[in-house]
C-alpha cells in the first residue's frame, strides 16, 4: 500500500519505518528541511533503540523516503497519516494548529479518494475538525472527492517503540464508515496475524481512548507517589508495600513504581490536556486535577530532601546527578524530573556534574553551556568533587555500581535515590547516608 506520514518526529518515524518494514511504499513529509535533509542523509534525528537500522535499511530497499514537498505527499498516499505534535497551548488545551494546517493541505491538493487517519494524540471532536477543514478546501476548489477521517491513536512507548508497533496489545481503529474499516483492516493485518488485535470504535471514543489509557496509568504513578510520602511519614517502606499489593492481581506490578514524578512528551500533556476538555464540557476532573498536582509536587522532593540533607546552604556545593532524560532508552528530557531538580539546585546556588548515556546532546541543546552546569562522559567524572549523589533515571548502568568506588570519589557519602534502584539497609551498612522515596528513613522528615 502507499502511505503518506505528515509529520517525522517521534510518532511519525516510528510509524513510518514499521509499516515500511512490512512492505509498504511510504512517503514521510516534513517542513522542517533540516531534518529531512537528515533523514535523507541516513541520520536519525531522535534516539530510539533500533531505529536508525531499521530506516536505513527501508530506505536502501526503496520502502521509505523523505521529503518537504506537501503537494507530493498528497499525491503519493491512499493512506494520509497525520502524525504532528500537539503541544500544550497556553491554558493546556492541545494546540492543533499542525494538526489543522495538515488537514489544509491534504484539501488543497488531494484529487482522489483519501483515508486521512489522526494519529497524533488529539481532543475528542478533532476528526471533526479535520473534516471540515478538509471539506472546506474542497469546496474553495469547487471538488467533489470523497474522503473519510479516521482515529487511530498510537500506543508507543518511548525506548520500546518499534516492539510496540510490530507487536501491540491493541490496535485502536474509531470509523464510521465500514468502508474504511475495513481497509485499515488490510493496512495492519501484517501485525495483526497471532490474534485480532483491532479494536473498532467510533471516532469519539478512539480519540478519548488515547487520553483514558495515558491518564490512567499517571494516575497509578501518581498514587504511588502519594502512597510513598505517607510511608515516609509513618515509618513503612514503600517497596514493601507496592509488593503487597502488586501481588493482588486486580492491581498487578504495571505503573506502581514511586519515584521522582513522571515526565516526557505524553503523560504531563495528556493529563492536563483531558482535564481542560473535561472543563470545556462543564465537569470537573477531580482525579486529573490531582494527578497532575501530586506529581508537579513529587518533583521537588527530591531537591526538599537534599536542601534539608545540607541545612538549607546549598550555595558553591557540586551535586553529582546520574541521569537526565525522563526514563531509560531515551534522549527525550520533555518535562523531565531531572530538569525540575537542576533548576531549584541553581537557584539555590548549587553546581550540577551530569551523565547520562543519551541526552547529554539534548541537555545542552536545552541549557547551553553555563557555569553550573558540567555534563560528563562517565558517571565516575560526574561523582569527582561532588558532595553527593542524585539518580534521577534507572537506566541500567546506574543499578549495580561499584559502590567502594562511589563512597571514595564523593566528598560525602550521600546517595539520593530518585528511583528506588538501592537497598537502604546495604548501603547504611556501607556507611552510606541513603535517602529514597518512601523508603521509611527519617519520618520526621517532612516536619523539619
Amino acid at each position: 500500500m502507499k502511505i503518506t506520514i505528515f509529520g517525522s518526529g517521534y510518532v511519525g518515524l516510528v510509524t513510518g519505518a514499521c509499516l515500511a518494514d512490512v512492505g509498504n511504499e511510504v512517503l514521510c513529509v516534513d517542513i522542517d528541511e533540516n531534518k529531512i535533509a537528515m533523514l535523507q542523509r541516513g541520520e536519525i534525528p531522535i534516539f530510539e533503540p533500533g531505529l536508525d537500522g531499521l530506516i536505513q535499511s527501508n530506505v536502501s530497499a526503496g520502502r521509505i523516503s523523505f521529503t518537504t514537498d506537501v503537494a507530493e505527499g498528497v499525491a503519493h498516499g491512499l493512506f494520509q497519516f497525520i502524525a504532528v505534535g500537539t503541544p500544550p497551548d497556553e491554558d493546556g488545551s492541545a494546540d492543533l494548529q499542525y494538526v489543522l494546517a495538515v488537514a489544509k493541505s491534504i484539501g488543497e491538493h488531494m484529487d482522489d479518494y483519501r483515508v486521512i487517519v489522526d494519529k497524533s494524540t488529539v481532543p475528542v471532536g478533532t476528526a471533526d475538525k479535520v473534516k471540515a477543514v478538509v471539506q472546506k478546501e474542497l469546496d474553495g476548489r469547487g471538488m467533489e472527492l470523497e474522503f473519510d477521517v479516521v482515529s487511530n491513536p498510537e500506543f508507543l512507548k518511548e525506548g520500546d517503540a518499534i516492539s510496540d508497533f510490530m507487536k501491540p496489545d491493541r490496535i485502536v481503529v474509531g470509523t464510521d464508515n465500514p468502508r474504511t474499516t475495513e481497509l485499515l483492516k488490510a493496512l495492519y493485518a501484517p501485525f495483526n496475524r497471532n490474534f485480532d488485535r483491532l479494536v473498532t470504535m467510533d471516532v469519539r471514543s478512539a480519540e478519548l481512548t488515547k487520553y483514558a489509557a495515558n491518564a490512567m496509568l499517571a494516575t497509578k504513578i501518581s498514587y504511588m507517589n502519594e502512597l510513598a510520602n505517607i510511608s515516609e511519614r509513618v515509618g513503612a517502606d514503600i517497596e514493601q508495600v507496592r509488593r503487597g499489593i502488586g501481588s493482588d492481581s486486580r492491581i498487578g506490578y504495571s505503573f506502581i513504581y514511586p519515584g521522582a514524578g513522571y515526565g516526557g512528551s505524553c503523560f504531563p500533556k495528556d493529563v492536563q490536556a483531558l482535564e481542560r476538555t473535561a472543563r470545556q464540557y462543564g465537569y470537573e476532573g477531580h482525579i486529573l486535577q490531582a494527578v497532575e498536582s501530586v506529581n508537579n509536587e513529587q518533583k521537588q522532593v527530591l531537591f526538599k530532601k537534599i536542601n534539608h540533607h545540607f541545612h538549607g546552604d546549598l550555595v558553591g556545593k557540586t551535586i553529582a546527578l546520574w541521569g537526565l532524560a525522563f526514563k531509560p532508552n531515551t534522549d527525550d528530557m520533555r518535562a523531565a524530573p531531572s530538569r525540575t531538580l537542576m533548576e531549584a539546585l541553581w537557584e539555590a546556588g548549587a553546581k550540577v556534574q551530569a551523565y547520562d548515556p543519551e541526552a547529554m546532546d539534548e541537555a545542552l541543546r536545552i541549557y547551553g553551556e553555563r557555569d553550573d552546569l558540567v555534563l560528563c562522559d562517565s558517571p565516575e567524572k560526574a561523582m569527582e568533587n561532588a558532595e553527593a549523589l542524585a539518580v534521577l533515571t534507572e537506566w541500567k548502568i546506574f543499578r549495580s555500581p561499584n559502590f567502594d568506588k562511589i563512597k571514595t570519589t564523593l566528598r560525602q557519602p550521600v546517595i539520593f535515590d530518585g528511583r528506588n534502584i538501592y537497598d537502604p539497609l546495604l548501603l547504611k551498612n556501607r556507611g552510606f547516608t541513603y535517602y529514597g522515596i518512601g523508603r521509611g528513613e527519617l519520618p520526621a522528615y517532612w516536619q523539619g
